[in-house]
């Protein structure tokens, strides 16, 4: 056994760890779709309000991240020019709260199953927004998935039994938004060397994201609020739920930092799936025959994307050790020649 069978203990706590971090991940987020759905449904909690239920949760996270970074010191604030949060930061939070703010609304007009489906976009999104900004190049081949995808989510809405312009319209949006914000890490903050976790990455976005909702709560939701004399906050309510979604940042830390965002964008189809089906047979909300074929076909672009990224990535990896190789002979073959041209001389002395 020696170093064979510890070698093989090792692979097997890691790939544990991953499908570890991989449940906890499809767990949480499961749990915040799930009660942002039961809160804002009119049929359910009913209290149809996303713009003040993001704003409880980016209060909650800016207070929580604040402590864990300034108090706690948990984690190193980053170093940041204010031209940089102006710049990078501000624009992310701004594109973060439209975001946020549409694809909560949709809940109040859509079920859990079709948001879900719908959702499957994000890689059609983010690729044609990583072209317009020239972080991708544009590949035929690429693109014809894409189109496989977003045919496939056609007919998916093709199918479904409760269809809804509006609540169509503001999941689109919040993917198309979703998608401009992981462009804009990637060219504001990636390609100056700046990485944020998820505790930094709220501690510097949350309260911009905080700020940005504000204008339209004044003007879309207040007056309605201020007009309930019956309103009030339910703190469990309202707290836990905010703590699971301060938990899902967590996780997706842990799990990108653990594994790889190719893992979560896996793990991603998964819980979906699990969705789809929990909102089948708990929520009892009606899912057609048309709705699975259509998703199973997006199902499989997203399939095929996902592991053409994975090939990408091994062809880079297997590059990158060829060229480390070629790197180490060459610097042993300059020693060689050395240590022999050094002989020689002392030849010619003696």
């Amino acid at each position: 056994m020696g170093k064979g069978g510890a070698l093989s203990e090792g692979v097997l706590k890691k790939i544990l760890l991953s499908y570890t971090y991989v449940a906890i991940w499809i767990f949480l987020s499961f749990m915040v779709i799930v009660y942002n759905k039961y809160i804002l449904d009119p049929k359910m909690y009913n209290w149809p309000y996303p713009i003040s239920l993001t704003m409880i949760h980016m209060a909650f996270c800016s207070s929580l991240a604040y402590i864990l970074v300034r108090i706690l010191k948990v984690v190193d604030p980053v170093t940041m020019s204010w031209d940089l949060y102006v710049k990078s930061v501000i624009p992310i939070g701004l594109l973060y709260s439209l975001s946020l703010w549409l694809s909560n609304s949709a809940y109040i007009y859509l079920s859990v199953s079709f948001i879900q489906m719908l959702k499957a976009l994000m890689p059609v999104a983010v690729y044609t927004i990583g072209v317009m900004f020239k972080k991708e190049s544009f590949k035929s081949e690429t693109m014809a998935n894409m189109i496989s995808i977003s045919i496939g989510v056609a007919i998916a809405a093709y199918g479904e039994a409760k269809f809804d312009s509006m609540g169509v319209v503001l999941q689109l949006g919040a993917v198309a938004f979703e998608a401009t914000r992981l462009v804009m890490i990637q060219i504001l903050l990636t390609s100056r060397g700046i990485s944020l976790n998820p505790i930094t990455s709220l501690y510097y976005v949350a309260p911009c994201c905080l700020v940005f909702l504000f204008l339209p709560w004044v003007y879309v939701e207040y007056p309605i609020l201020t007009e309930k004399s019956s309103f009030h906050l339910d703190f469990v309510i309202f707290g836990t739920n905010s703590f699971c979604a301060f938990a899902l940042n967590l996780a997706v830390f842990l799990l990108v930092g653990k594994t790889s965002a190719l893992t979560m964008n896996v793990a991603g189809v998964v819980k979906d799936w699990l969705l789809i089906a929990f909102s089948w047979s708990v929520i009892k909300d009606t899912v057609t025959p048309i709705n699975l074929l259509g998703y199973a076909l997006a199902f499989l672009g997203v399939g095929y994307y996902n592991h053409s990224k994975l090939q990408a990535l091994k062809a880079k990896e297997t590059q990158k050790k060829s060229q480390q190789s070629d790197e180490e002979a060459g610097m042993l073959l300059a020693e060689k020649n050395e240590e022999s041209s050094g002989s020689k001389k002392n030849e010619s002395h003696d």
